[in-house]
């Protein structure tokens, strides 16, 4: 199986930086699209990036200027550095990997290709 764990949230005061940090482990063998996602209290999830493994990124338009995500494809881990930060983006940040590869059997060999969610990490942004 595959897990995803997040790491880098917290209490940061309005205008502050966080940087978040999500990696893949498991008997991987491809992770195409690795994003972040956000729920607000009494909100639906949103998008806020996501990018390729050929480092191709999209952001929501509310975080262009001011997120930047990016990854290490040899460490599976994916990074969302987070400036400029105001009270509307405190959420439950989540990890995704969408249509990861991996190894259910190596002998015989047996792939699954399945969609992965991280446990969420909390990011309050509050003076």
């Amino acid at each position: 199986q595959v897990q995803l764990v997040e790491s880098g949230g917290g209490l940061v005061q309005p205008g502050g930086s966080l940087r978040l940090s999500c990696a893949a482990s498991g008997s991987i063998l491809s992770i195409n699209v690795m994003g972040w996602y956000r729920q607000a209290p009494g909100k639906e999830r949103e998008l806020v990036a996501r990018i390729t493994s050929g480092g191709r990124a999209d952001y929501a338009d509310s975080m262009k200027g001011r997120f930047t995500i990016s990854r290490d494809n040899a460490k599976n881990t994916v990074y969302l550095q987070m400036n400029s930060l105001k009270p509307e983006d405190t959420a439950v940040y989540y990890c995704n990997a969408p249509g990861v590869t991996y190894y259910r059997r190596r002998v015989p060999l047996d792939l699954a290709t399945l969609d992965f969610w991280g446990q969420g990490t909390q990011v309050t942004v509050s003076s």
